[in-house]
């Protein structure tokens, strides 16, 4: 079993940054993908990005690429998503999530996350 909490969103004006941590639980957490999704106001959930299990692979949704870094601490249990140069569009509630079915990276669709956080808001002014 693994256990989520976001921290980090908030309000910032376009072109500013933030930075999301997930917090786990769980001695798997080490061995598990992890993922940012987003959330937009009457949108599905979108992957964000992923990481792999030890770091070596990362994974970017397009138009987040070149803005936003996934990395995360296994020793410490800690995911990050560090987001700059923020755009009005990138308002949604964020959630990190954790695989059991996959080590790697990639485009994973929201079904193969086990484990989800309960979400943060950042918002992005104009």
């Amino acid at each position: 079993q693994v256990h989520l909490v976001e921290s980090g969103g908030g309000l910032v004006q376009a072109g500013g940054s933030l930075r999301l941590s997930c917090a786990a639980s769980g001695r798997a957490f080490s061995t598990y993908a992890l993922g940012w999704f987003r959330q937009a106001q009457g949108k599905e959930r979108d992957l964000v990005g992923s990481i792999s299990w030890d770091s070596r692979s990362t994974y970017y949704l397009d138009s987040v690429k070149g803005r936003f870094t996934i990395s995360r601490d296994n020793a410490r249990r800690r995911m990050y998503l560090q987001m700059d140069g923020l755009s009005p569009e990138d308002t949604a509630v964020y959630y990190c999530a954790a695989s059991s079915a996959v080590s790697s990276a990639g485009p994973h669709q929201a079904s193969l996350y086990t484990y989800w956080g309960q979400g943060t808001q950042v918002t992005v002014s104009s």
